[in-house]
């Protein structure tokens, strides 16, 4: 049976267009709050006393925009755009891809305005009230259809590596949202949640722990499996281990959840078995890496003057970074240390900005002006520039925040021989403000990167149309 939709000569980059330029303009406005709250927690006096203002209330709305704005853009603009090229097909319905870009911009904004209003469902990742939440279930069932009506339709027989990342992304991703968010109703924008105690926090980190697994992980992996090989003009290194690593990830990260509730209520064998599963997703995660990095090989000069290509390897160095440190803090002697401390603030930083974002920033680079019908961006000295903004913010923050962590872990636990403790609570705060300040410094030098990133953007998509691309006579893929 064909579809009318698929039976069309070009793609629906349409779509992709309008997710791409508003993931630049989210991740201004999320890196931005960043640097507001950054700069909160070394000066107080910064929130002026004013409740929708306050460090409580920003934070979230920073989270969201980071990950829900900036991150689920790239995740839609990439998946929409590597699904119709791997299936040389057009998208299953322009209507529904239409709706998710309209509704999913809805959500950022209802995120916007509720958050500083300070309506919260105060689970971390999960915030949003229940009235949004049935907008976002919407907009992902939208984007299922979308996504598997098109593998569906396919020309190819085989579904590319991408494709298994961002089918497991979107529906993990969806009962994640489901399970946890169950809530009910007590007003227009407040519920209680349908979990209490224990059993609301064991749902609420299997829920928090496979958002950064499936949504800043396996999303973002198919990214990296699409952009690098056709940016290094490379083969992928091993698609052996592409199918290995797949499988390997996305069983193991379910169970890894309870390491985040360590020397709680949870029974102790519950946490257990979260550090043993976090520590067997190593080896995946760094099959992952590995596969990436070396899809390089006999390309590895064109890092030299490929500051796009830059912009994906590292982010995969930081990939492997995080996902080393993570196994190692779930151990629970390292997280007796490391817990409640701004250790997890660099180790979260360390992939989210590192990881998530410069593999993000690589592929609108890629995507941008061919979406608008040019060979390369505006200004290649202008993304070369931002790759070393990018890159040393990023490292100014994490080193900033490790140091702070391991001496704020070390005063608490310090005690005179009598047994009291040695620090008060105010001397720990006071000897981190240096590294607060430093924080602030590594994020505006981030901030000033998706800055130059942003100018960049307008100036592509203004010298240039938006163009209809041909799908092409059947080849092996685009």
């Amino acid at each position: 049976m064909a579809f009318a939709n698929q039976q069309a000569a070009t793609y629906n980059d349409t779509v992709v267009r309008q997710f791409a330029i508003m993931t630049v303009v989210w991740g201004v406005v999320g890196m931005l709050v960043g640097v507001i709250i950054a700069a909160q927690l070394a000066w107080p006096e910064l929130n002026f006393g004013i409740p929708w203002l306050s460090y409580g209330r920003l934070r979230p709305l920073h989270t969201n925009a980071v990950i829900f704005a900036f991150g689920g853009c790239g995740l839609f603009a990439a998946s929409y755009y590597v699904v119709q090229r791997t299936s040389q097909v057009r998208l299953f319905s322009d209507k529904l891809a239409a709706f998710t870009f309209w509704g999913w911009q809805a959500v950022i904004v209802a995120a916007a305005i509720s958050l500083p209003l300070g309506y919260t469902q105060g689970k971390e990742y999960a915030e949003l009230e229940w009235p949004i939440d049935i907008l976002i279930t919407l907009v992902w069932v939208s984007f299922a259809i979308v996504f598997f009506g098109t593998l569906g339709t396919r020309k190819v027989k085989h579904i590319y590596v991408a494709n298994w990342f961002f089918g497991a992304f979107i529906l993990a991703v969806a009962i994640l949202h489901l399970v946890n968010s169950a809530a009910m109703p007590a007003g227009w924008m407040k519920s209680y949640s349908a979990y209490a105690g224990v059993q609301d926090a064991m749902i609420q980190w299997w829920y928090g722990h496979n958002a950064v697994g499936f949504f800043l992980t396996a999303g973002f992996l198919g990214m990296m499996y699409y952009f690098i090989p056709k940016q290094a003009e490379r083969p992928v290194y091993s698609y052996r281990l592409s199918i290995v690593h797949f499988w390997a990830l996305i069983f193991t990260y379910m169970w890894a959840g309870p390491h985040h509730l360590h020397y709680t209520a949870l029974p102790d064998w519950t946490q257990s078995v979260g550090m043993v599963f976090s520590l067997i997703l190593l080896a995946p995660s760094w099959g992952g890496m590995i596969n990436g990095v070396m899809t390089l090989s006999g390309a590895w000069h064109k890092l030299r003057d490929d500051p796009i290509l830059r912009f994906l390897i590292v982010s995969l160095s930081f990939y492997g970074m995080s996902t080393f440190e993570g196994p190692m803090m779930s151990i629970k002697t390292v997280n007796s240390l490391s817990h409640y401390t701004d250790w997890t603030i660099g180790h979260v930083h360390s992939g989210a900005l590192g990881w998530v974002g410069l593999v993000t920033m690589g592929s609108m680079y890629y995507l941008i002006p061919r979406l608008f019908g040019q060979k390369k961006m505006y200004s290649v000295k202008a993304i070369e520039l931002h790759f070393w903004v990018a890159t040393i913010g990023i490292v100014v923050y994490i080193a900033a925040m490790w140091i702070a962590g391991v001496m704020q872990g070390l005063m608490w636990r310090a005690v005179n021989p009598d047994g009291t403790l040695t620090y008060t609570f105010v001397e720990a705060v006071k000897a981190t403000y240096p590294f607060y300040v430093l924080r602030l410094l590594g994020g505006l030098l981030y901030l000033g990167g998706m800055l130059i990133m942003l100018w960049n953007t307008l100036k592509t998509a203004f010298a240039g149309n938006a163009i209809s691309v041909q799908v092409p006579p059947l080849l092996a893929h685009a």
